[in-house]
């Protein structure tokens, strides 16, 4: 169960990281205006937050039912 959870948080951590690499990168090399960049910088943003949101509780759900699966088993 513990390499699933690290599995997860080390999956989490590289999308994180990814996210943050390519926004800056796209930052540095767009040839728009700074008021464009910052809006698109504020859509990633929300968006980003809304897919880490979605997959902690994905991962919240997963360690909930996982719970459930061992206690069953310890009290059978």
């Amino acid at each position: 169960m513990a390499d699933n959870e690290n599995h997860t948080a080390s999956v989490l951590t590289a999308f994180v990281i990814g996210g943050i690499v390519g926004a800056t990168l796209g930052i540095l090399f767009a040839p728009k205006a700074g008021k464009e960049t910052r809006a698109e910088l504020g859509d990633w943003c929300e968006e980003t937050m809304e897919k880490g949101k979605e997959k902690m509780q994905k991962l919240g759900d997963e360690i909930k039912h996982k719970k459930e699966q061992l206690s069953q088993a310890l009290h059978h």
